[in-house]
């Protein structure tokens, strides 16, 4: 299932329309993007242009993802241990709820088709997002996970 854009604009315009860069941070984050690699938001936080939650509201507004921070949500360990910790840690998510065949999943990067597809087969259920920042799904994971591996 390919993830559609629900506002048609790149997220470096919707932080310059929101007044969260302007344009001559975002050429510099992208000549570093072609330089190093990585995605756009991470450049921009990387280089101090932008709050992570910054980027997880972009995203929000890009592709109609809800924002969950994950800094004060507690979440029930039996719901976390349903996805195996290499999992998590390999794809930076966290189970966050289960209702029925209904799995959500907090993430820093939603648009891994990947890491939503090998836990959809995985656990043979459907899969709801939330973005989160990436330092709060770590976070979380270290929480959750600490014993585990």
């Amino acid at each position: 299932m390919p993830i559609r854009k629900i506002v048609n604009k790149q997220l470096g315009e919707l932080l310059i329309e929101g007044c969260v860069i302007n344009q001559q941070q975002l050429d510099k984050a992208l000549t570093v993007q072609k330089e190093k690699g990585g995605l756009i938001g991470e450049v921009l936080v990387e280089l101090g242009f932008v709050k992570e939650e910054d980027i997880a509201q972009a995203l929000t507004t890009q592709y109609g993802f809800p924002y969950l921070p994950l800094a004060n949500y507690e979440i029930n360990p039996e719901i976390v241990n349903i996805i195996p910790s290499r999992v998590a840690r390999q794809y930076l998510l966290i189970a966050i709820d289960k209702v029925g065949n209904n799995l959500t999943l907090a993430m820093s990067n939603p648009l891994n088709g990947h890491a939503v597809e090998d836990v959809e087969l995985l656990l043979g259920c459907s899969i709801q997002i939330f973005v989160s920042t990436l330092s709060d799904v770590k976070g979380a994971i270290e929480k959750y996970y600490k014993d585990k591996e």
